[in-house]
């Protein structure tokens, strides 16, 4: 039990014309095709902003880094006061 055959193929096409007749198929055939159209769009869009939200969320939980190379030390009342120290020295 496979696919329909040439002449199984042709008796499911006659009983549509029968059916729908000969006005209706391309009209039909017409909006089955653009449905399809549309469902392919939406999947790939749908693709698309998953891995969009999925880049984000990796950037996101990425640790930042120090851009400088230098360790970063906070300023405290020592260091504030003797840098105009070392200044009025020189």
């Amino acid at each position: 039990m496979g696919l329909p055959g040439g002449w199984e193929l042709v008796l499911i096409v006659a009983v549509l014309v029968l059916l729908f007749g000969a006005t209706k198929l391309p009209q039909m055939a017409r909006s089955l095709g653009q449905s399809a159209r549309v469902f392919k769009a939406e999947a790939r869009g749908m693709k698309e902003d998953e891995a969009a939200a999925k880049r984000d969320k990796e950037a996101s939980s990425e640790p930042q880094q120090l851009t400088t190379g230098e360790p970063s030390a906070p300023v405290t009342a020592t260091n504030a006061e003797e840098a105009p120290r070392k200044e009025n020295k020189n």
